[in-house]
């Protein structure tokens, strides 16, 4: 009989904690449980969530799946709206001082951070909220829309956008300033991460979308792992679980674990005009965006490819 070894050319490995990230397919023995164990790959799946009060597309999100924040965006005409969503449903909160689109969003549900947008013209302002209402932020160094935003309210960034940039920019809480530029210019990519470990993914040129990635240290970005498809527009998370939802109508899911990408189920109908997104690879939210017309509909992930090992019972 042929032993693993003999087949896929290495030993299997005797480890007394199982690794932090491992690969498709990787198998090794835990000493401690013990447990023969192997990292194998399922489908991330789809299911509804409630529906937003207020249908609307191009608007902005942050937080988790069980907090997120959906604000702005066009109903068709802008809005100001705000509402927050507890993993059941949506509820109406205060409204933002500026009815604008295609804002960036950082930070959580309580202490959030809306970034640029357009309103009649590409704006520099942005907003704090802090759970109930809205307050003025710094303003942009640079009047932007569609940019990937990351971090929290007090550290975060704003990553390309609209009019076409690779100009990103660094938030303090009060002020923002220039940051490290992106490799290549991008708008409606889909930022993740923090301020000093950020992840860019997708986006385009205003022409076609990409399937490059990349990454922040804190002073500058260097090219990631390309995606399985072209994408841009809405998703969230971390460098090592991020979650990117295709936003032109395609409705492709793909999902991030810090080396691989893997392919996740579809969301039940493909949404365009950029709905707002909200959690990580493991657990994530959509919601708002148009099919036709605009849409209330909400859709919670439960990941696959970045989900933990499955284990084999030793004997």
């Amino acid at each position: 009989m042929s032993t693993y070894y003999q087949i896929f050319g290495g030993k299997i490995n005797v480890i007394s904690a199982d690794p932090s990230n491992p690969i498709k397919g990787q198998v090794w023995f835990n000493s401690a449980t013990p447990a023969l164990k192997y990292r194998g790959i399922t489908t991330g799946t789809w299911a509804s969530g409630g529906n937003m009060n207020t249908a609307r597309y191009a608007l902005g999100g942050l937080g988790t799946q069980t907090a997120a924040l959906g604000f702005g965006g066009y109903i068709p005409s802008y809005t100001a709206a705000t509402e927050e969503y507890d993993g059941t449903t949506w509820t109406s909160s205060g409204n933002m001082a500026n009815a604008a689109f295609n804002r960036g969003g950082a930070g959580t549900q309580t202490v959030g951070l809306a970034i640029g947008g357009f309103l009649a013209g590409y704006i520099t302002a942005s907003e704090e909220y802090n759970g109930t209402a809205w307050s003025g932020g710094g303003a942009l160094a640079t009047a932007r829309g569609s940019s990937g935003g990351a971090g929290t309210q007090t550290v975060a960034l704003a990553i390309g956008g609209s009019p076409l940039t690779a100009a990103v920019e660094e938030y303090n809480g009060s002020a923002w300033s220039a940051g490290g530029n992106l490799t290549a210019a991008r708008e409606a990519l889909v930022g993740s991460g923090t301020q000093t470990a950020a992840f860019g993914m997708g986006g385009g040129d205003g022409a076609v979308y990409t399937i490059n990635t990349q990454n922040y240290d804190g002073t500058s970005w260097t090219a990631g792992i390309n995606m399985n498809a072209i994408s841009g527009g809405t998703g969230g998370g971390t460098q090592t679980s991020a979650l990117v939802v295709r936003n032109d109508g395609a409705g492709t899911t793909q999902e991030y674990n810090g080396s691989a990408w893997f392919t996740g189920g579809s969301p039940s109908f493909a949404r365009s005009g950029f709905a707002g997104a909200a959690g990580s690879a493991a657990a994530g939210v959509i919601f708002g965006g148009i099919t036709g017309a605009s849409q209330t509909a909400t859709e919670e992930y439960s990941g696959g490819g970045a989900a933990a090992s499955k284990t084999v019972t030793a004997t």
